[in-house]
């Protein structure tokens, strides 16, 4: 009768501590946000007692989330959706069934998952690839890029340039009825890291005749420098996506050495030798002064040479897109939906600071703040994990592209 008793009165203790997350007051929907969350907290301290064990990757475990959310897709009445592959990389391939009034627009997307998750054919990425094609009249193509930790930097990228660089031929263009001029890449987070990296090596491939309308970054991830900029430091705790689980997948990009990911989480690992790089990545220069108050800048410790030796990654500019050239001659940057100053998540400072970069190199740029959203947001728009915040991030999303590509 006790033990029965006790269990009866740990168990909604355990239950409160799974869906209680601290989030910010203007946090829309912010009790259904921490019941909507707790399974993906569940996932991650399951994955992270095997790991310990020995039992599991850590990412192996994590991607349990991408399997309960991946579906078998089909087409219906309004699109017809292939999987193919463009040039060996598995790719989603999103065709409207009604008769063209003319030439289509064209979307290359990659998923995110912090290079280690997600697929394509996950119900939500779905959902967005088939509303995109239908609405806009636009052939999409889904990518499903190599995953680390079993493919490290640079296969992801490599796969995605790939694919996007064969639908850029302009036999495939014809193929599929697309206007050579109203072509974009786009992502979400690791994905909108994937895509400012595909927008940028395009420009510097001479075999590539065909010119990026746009780039459209959601919530990018788009540089592993400096892992202590203010949104990193308020936000260490947010949900979904918190400090410690942005340096374990930016550290599983490159390696499962654990001694790379403990000198990202303590800011240590960049070397002196490649210091200069700290000026792409700095933030009192480069954040307006809102997203600066009450930080003092601090350029990072230098760290260990021979480790950034045997990783080099995160001083690549296709893994890390806001070192690359000043002198950009890139496309408009379209929406990065990711919250504001103070219901925010470790990743605002990076898309802030590419926009200013980007707007300094005479690039058109909308940046755009969602005020009551978190990290991921955008995906939060089917039963049984449906906001209203996602839908209105996903009805701007739409509406931008409508209007612009």
């Amino acid at each position: 009768m006790g033990a029965k008793l006790l269990c009866l009165c740990l168990l909604p203790a355990l239950l409160a501590y799974y869906i209680y997350t601290p989030v910010p007051a203007e946090l829309a929907q912010p009790w259904r946000v921490m019941v909507l969350c707790a399974p993906f907290r569940a996932v991650g301290h399951l994955s992270a007692v095997l790991d310990l064990l020995g039992l599991m990757h850590y990412m192996e475990g994590m991607r349990l989330i991408t399997a309960m959310e991946t579906v078998v897709v089909t087409s219906d009445e309004n699109v017809t959706v292939t999987d193919t592959e463009f040039n060996n990389v598995p790719v989603l391939l999103y065709l409207p069934k009604r008769a063209p009034d003319g030439l289509r627009r064209a979307m290359v997307y990659f998923h995110g998952g912090g290079w280690c998750l997600g697929d394509a054919g996950m119900k939500t990425y779905d959902h967005i690839s088939r509303r995109t094609s239908n609405e806009l009249d636009a052939v999409v193509v889904s990518v499903n890029y190599r995953l680390a930790p079993e493919h490290r930097f640079p296969v992801p990228f490599e796969d995605v340039y790939s694919a996007t660089k064969f639908f850029l031929q302009s036999s495939v263009l014809a193929q599929y009825g697309v206007d050579p001029a109203r072509v974009c890449v786009a992502g979400d987070s690791a994905g909108g890291n994937l895509a400012a990296a595909v927008a940028q090596q395009l420009l510097e491939d001479p075999e590539v005749k065909t010119k990026l309308k746009a780039q459209v970054l959601l919530y990018p991830a788009l540089q592993a420098l400096d892992l202590d900029l203010p949104s990193y430091r308020d936000n260490a705790n947010k949900p979904l996506l918190s400090r410690s689980l942005m340096v374990r997948f930016w550290s599983e990009y490159f390696t499962s050495d654990p001694s790379l990911r403990e000198a990202m989480a303590s800011n240590r690992h960049v070397p002196a030798e490649a210091g200069h790089l700290l000026q792409f990545v700095n933030w009192s220069r480069l954040l307006p002064a809102g997203m600066r108050e009450g930080h003092t800048y601090a350029a990072p410790t230098p760290g260990s040479a021979a480790l950034a030796r045997r990783y080099p990654g995160f001083l690549d500019p296709r893994a890390a897109p806001l070192l690359g050239n000043s002198e950009w001659r890139l496309p408009p940057s379209c929406p990065r939906l990711h919250p504001d100053l103070r219901d925010d998540v470790p990743l605002r400072d990076d898309g802030a600071m590419y926009a200013q970069r980007l707007r300094n190199a005479g690039v058109s740029v909308t940046h755009d703040h969602a005020r009551d959203a978190f990290h991921g947001a955008l995906l939060f728009i089917l039963w049984p994990y449906e906001l209203a915040v996602g839908h209105r991030l996903c009805n701007r999303y739409v509406q931008w592209l409508k209007e612009n590509l």
